[in-house]
């Protein structure tokens, strides 16, 4: 019999969680799952080179084991308070008998973002699969007079500013075949008056992807996104202020874990996709989408 998505990861009754930001995996309740115990690769992307943002957790963890289960070896970054989590990723990526980078960088910042590419180059020589995956995101419950210009400025520059740079310092090492697949999410369609910001940058991602699909089709490079609902990471105790709450939104009536949106990024990156390009792919648990 099939899984009942319902109750294929019931939810938990969750309580109240707090942690400051960036976040850790470790001391959330329950543990994320990012297919540890579940996820079977079958060859994919074998000898594929990744380069995964974020990737020390939530989602970003679930795409690197995922990828490497499927035959990949993975450049992943993260922030630098973030160094167990890290390790955890790299682990999970060297027990599939793949090679796993991690290297600590703050998006925001250019040269960083340009010496990321260079060390992944060094590395591997190429890059076939590019995820922007790193977010940023912070509650604002009293609405756009609480939103500081710095908060502002935090969430463009690590989501679209990184996103643009990483994209345009990569692609001239990007071969035909190749792909880049970039995190949007359901606010990007349904924003939420308390996320006005993040949501407004994740809007910002759908145009970027399928405007940047349609440059370089050409060239054989497909550019795709994926627009997740409520998924549990660290960055929902982290930045949400009340996680009891979290997820019962979504039609299925629950948050997603990160091993469900794994598949999705596999299956962009994959030649499975070969004639898909400027998509996004809805992962909302229920919430209808454009």
């Amino acid at each position: 019999m099939p899984d009942n998505p319902v109750d294929k990861h019931p939810r938990p009754d969750l309580p109240q969680q707090d942690q400051d930001h960036p976040g850790w995996t470790g001391p959330m309740d329950p543990p994320p799952d990012h297919g540890e115990d579940s996820y079977e690769g079958s060859g994919l992307l074998t000898d594929r080179k990744a380069l995964v943002t974020g990737g020390d957790s939530g989602i970003g963890r679930a795409v690197a084991l995922a990828y490497a289960r499927e035959g990949a070896d993975v450049v992943f970054t993260h922030l630098s308070q973030e160094t167990d989590d890290a390790a955890e990723t790299t682990k999970l990526v060297e027990q599939a008998g793949r090679r796993a980078i991690a290297v600590a960088c703050d998006i925001r910042d250019e040269d960083q973002c340009r010496r990321l590419v260079e060390r992944t180059v060094e590395e591997f020589g190429r890059i076939d699969i590019l995820v922007n995956n790193a977010a940023y995101q912070m509650s604002q419950p009293d609405g756009i007079a609480a939103i500081s210009t710095e908060q502002f400025d935090r969430v463009v520059r690590t989501n679209l500013y990184g996103m643009f740079w990483l994209c345009k310092m990569a692609l001239p090492h990007i071969p035909a075949g190749g792909s880049i697949i970039n995190t949007t999410s359901v606010q990007a369609y349904k924003p939420s008056p308390h996320l006005l910001d993040y949501a407004t940058t994740k809007g910002a991602i759908v145009t970027f992807t399928q405007g940047l699909a349609q440059m370089v089709a050409g060239d054989g490079i497909r550019v795709n996104a994926v627009a997740p609902g409520p998924v549990w990471t660290p960055l929902i105790p982290a930045t949400m202020p009340d996680t009891t709450e979290f997820g019962k939104q979504a039609p299925l009536g629950r948050p997603a874990q990160p091993a469900e949106m794994a598949p999705a990024y596999v299956f962009l990156a994959s030649p499975r996709a070969s004639f898909i390009t400027a998509e996004i792919v809805n992962a909302t648990g229920g919430t209808p989408l454009p």
